[in-house]
């Protein structure tokens, strides 16, 4: 496969977010039962470290949020050895003193999406454990990487909605009014996929709007969006770095290993 040891870490790229090192890197093409990822899985260092890295959207943006190949990508990361995950995304802010250019790291996931395909089991009365979708591990590693370069909120709840549309102002301001923080169109089935194969998994979400019923106007853009990402895209890809330097084991932690005791219709890979 590569030179390097196995990648224990991985980072899954978002809109923008369409490549993470800046030399030495290999690529490798994953076969999987779901068929290929989005993207051969690029594999180079970070302080040392082997972490594998996959554009969620493709090297061109070929994907749109709700034709993503998520089932290929978990399953090409876990196969490589990958049991840890950061999954920077770009999301619209629910909050009006949460503005562009906010870094949040969630805590909470919501979903409303529809007929994505969601589930490794199909079958044979498997059902984990999702409560707290996301790695306390790998939030704190997040949050210390913190600098002055970009505000990072330590908290928050993403809805995540089927795309590739953005909210209406109704939907927006009923997403606010249940309390949520962040909109998104990629964070499920993301995150329960990750659970499903025992990786611990984190969203870090780089705040690129406020929301359309948070404000007047003609509400969201993408090219908007795009470049208000672009803009911060360096000091963001810095705080990734860090966050994946500061991660203390490269093994699944105690929450996120969920099947303990459940036989599994197939082997994880």
């Amino acid at each position: 496969m590569s030179s390097l040891p196995r990648p224990a870490l991985a980072v899954i790229g978002g809109s923008g977010f369409y490549d993470f090192f800046d030399a030495g890197v290999e690529h490798v093409d994953v076969e999987t039962p779901y068929g290929a990822p989005s993207a051969p899985i690029a594999i180079g260092e970070v302080e040392g470290r082997a972490v594998a890295f996959v554009p969620r959207h493709g090297k061109s943006h070929e994907y749109a949020p709700h034709t993503l190949p998520y089932r290929a990508n978990m399953w090409a990361l876990r196969s490589l050895g990958v049991r840890r995950i950061f999954a920077p995304c770009a999301v619209g802010s629910l909050r009006a003193d949460w503005g562009p250019g906010t870094v949040a790291v969630p805590e909470q996931l919501v979903d409303r999406t529809s007929g994505r395909p969601q589930t490794f089991f199909d079958g044979g009365g498997i059902h984990v454990s999702f409560a707290d979708p996301y790695c306390d591990d790998l939030r704190s590693a997040a949050i210390k990487a913190a600098d002055d370069t970009l505000r990072v909120e330590d908290s928050g709840t993403m809805v995540v909605v089927e795309g590739p549309r953005f909210s209406t102002r109704a939907e927006s301001r009923w997403f606010a009014a249940q309390g949520w923080d962040l909109v998104n169109m990629t964070g499920h089935p993301e995150a329960v996929l990750a659970r499903e194969l025992e990786m611990c998994y984190s969203a870090v979400a780089l705040i690129t709007d406020l929301d359309a019923g948070l404000e007047e106007g003609e509400g969201v853009h993408a090219v908007d969006v795009f470049a208000e990402f672009k803009k911060n895209l360096g000091p963001f890809k810095e705080l990734m770095r860090r966050a994946v330097a500061g991660v203390d084991s490269e093994e699944t932690c105690p929450r996120c290993t969920v099947h303990t005791g459940v036989t599994l219709p197939f082997e994880l890979p």
